[in-house]
């Protein structure tokens, strides 16, 4: 396990800090559907609802190997309109708590009472009507305030971990609407402590591997990393390679439940190298060329700025997915037997030996 600086908002290290829902066993999902009077709900309330649920649902349960029971609830099935127009609480993107968006859980907290106990939630969807605001072609507004006990509370809990989801991740031709739910599982991770991948330059540091990275288009998992993070993996799925000299491992692949999934190299206690198995399957739908992956860690850099960073094997190929939205030039990251990943000034040698008959690879770890 690594750890992060206190200084680090939120952290890749192990194990996540306090203040974030948990992510394991059932969680429920309190969903609440918003508008405002210059941007009227179109359609039904439930309509938007069912853009995100039941998918959410099943992509966690997939993604956990059946560990997390997310349960999307929604107790009032109606519009709820704001007392103020959107425009009035100054939401754009990149703004903070203060004060736009502590006044709108303000309001909706006294629009709600006492129609729902806050108590019996884990987490808080507001799924706001998409003509407020820009397209999500234009700007992303969707945004999670994780960990944030300065919330305002609702029947003696504080609104401290909310996901804000705005517009479609849809172009008008509805080449998106299977999977332009998968925003809200991408803004619930930060509910779950998950940092952002992407970074200024988009999604060139993690590419289409983790949904924390890239959440636009075909589907995609997340990393074995943020698996174990979570609890999804067991400590008994990852090998630690702190021993110099070379040890073999067999991977099995990550979308399979059960074996051993993630080999964890550490460099000091803040960073190390994981590797792991990513084939085509579960939620990986467009994974073109099957191997290990080959990622550094780095607990020191917050989200937003780079915490993990996947090596490619294939530098400056283009990649090898024709998929739209996806990063292509990291889709041909992963190493297969024969190849190897060097670290010269760490010492460290990732070399995958072969494959078996199930699929499992076998790579040697060498390190000084």
């Amino acid at each position: 396990m690594i750890s992060g600086p206190s200084s680090v908002q939120m952290s890749e290290g192990i194990p996540t800090g306090p203040g974030y829902s948990r992510s394991t066993g059932t969680v429920r999902a309190l969903n609440l559907m918003i508008d405002f009077s210059d941007a009227p709900g179109e359609g039904s309330a439930l309509e938007r609802l069912a853009e995100f649920a039941p998918q959410t649902r099943a992509w966690f349960a997939t993604s956990s190997y059946g560990k997390l029971d997310y349960r999307p609830e929604a107790p009032i099935g109606d519009w709820l309109r704001m007392p103020k127009p959107f425009k009035e609480y100054g939401i754009e993107r990149g703004a903070p708590f203060d004060p736009g968006y502590r006044k709108l859980v303000e309001d909706l907290v006294t629009k709600v009472d006492p129609r729902v106990d806050f108590r019996k939630y884990d987490l808080v969807n507001v799924l706001v009507t998409p003509n407020a605001g820009p397209s999500a072609l234009d700007t992303v507004l969707s945004v999670t305030f994780a960990g944030n006990h300065e919330a305002p509370g609702a029947d003696g809990v504080p609104i401290a971990n909310a996901s804000f989801v705005y517009s479609r991740q849809d172009d008008g031709s509805g080449r998106y609407a299977e999977t332009g739910y998968r925003v809200l599982p991408h803004e619930n991770g930060h509910v779950f402590g998950l940092p952002d991948l992407y970074t200024h330059e988009g999604g060139g540091a993690v590419g289409h591997w983790d949904i924390m990275s890239e959440d636009w288009g075909a589907d995609n998992d997340l990393l074995g990393w943020h698996k174990w993070k979570l609890g999804w993996l067991d400590d008994s799925q990852v090998r630690c390679a702190t021993t110099p000299g070379s040890t073999e491992y067999t991977l099995t692949p990550l979308p399979r439940p059960g074996g051993p999934k993630l080999v964890f190299v550490p460099l000091d206690s803040r960073s190390g190298y994981a590797i792991e198995l990513r084939v085509r399957g579960g939620n990986d739908a467009v994974v073109c060329r099957p191997g290990i992956l080959v990622y550094k860690v780095d607990a020191t850099v917050d989200t937003g700025g780079g915490p993990v960073r996947v090596f490619d094997s294939r530098r400056d190929s283009g990649g090898c997915t024709n998929s739209p939205n996806v990063h292509a030039e990291l889709s041909d990251a992963t190493f297969v037997p024969g190849e190897s990943f060097r670290d010269p000034r760490s010492g460290v040698e990732v070399k995958v030996l072969a494959t078996d008959p199930e699929g499992n690879h076998r790579v040697r770890v060498t390190r000084r």
